[in-house]
């Protein structure tokens, strides 16, 4: 009887360990199919975030400047093809030289980088609010990108002198 039941432990622990290792072969040769760069992967798909939004305050309720970084963890580029918000009437991406600023239509997300709309070059302009802001506000962004689709984020009012990591 003991023999048996000693029998019986190791078959098991033997199952348990060979269902373990072809598991795990499995999921080691599922990861490495994407390695060789044919076809789509997890890492090759766009992976977007959004950081650092921000509003400056607009003077008397006026048009407004917005800034925010979109970053891209995976290993395809995107494209920012629109902006809008149910909080204005409209919303239009700009860039800006050291004499001009002018429309764009779209602005490109790199793979493993970042779009960063920030002061004195790529930015949003922000018209027509549907209520005059005031400090501490969120305006409602909604950002539309070709691959991955749209993303809302909700962006804050801030000082006029407001700067990214100087607060």
């Amino acid at each position: 009887m003991k023999g048996a039941l000693g029998f019986r432990r190791t078959a098991l622990a033997g199952a348990v360990l060979a269902t373990a290792l072809g598991g795990g072969a499995f999921l080691v040769a599922c990861g490495a199919g994407g390695q060789d760069g044919g076809g789509a992967s997890a890492a090759g798909a766009a992976r977007l975030s959004v950081a650092d939004s921000y509003i400056p305050m607009p003077p008397a309720g006026g048009t407004a400047a917005g800034y925010l970084t979109v970053r891209n963890e995976g290993g395809e580029g995107d494209e920012l093809v629109k902006v809008s918000s149910p909080g204005a009437s409209s919303v239009t991406m700009h860039r800006s030289t050291a004499s001009t600023m002018e429309q764009v239509e779209k602005l490109d997300v790199p793979a493993h980088g970042a779009l960063q709309l920030a002061r004195g070059g790529t930015h949003l302009m922000i018209m027509g609010w549907q209520k005059a802001p005031v400090l501490g506000d969120e305006l409602e962004l909604d950002l539309t990108f070709t691959r991955t689709g749209t993303i809302s984020v909700k962006v804050p009012v801030k000082e006029l002198t407001y700067r990214p990591g100087q607060q």
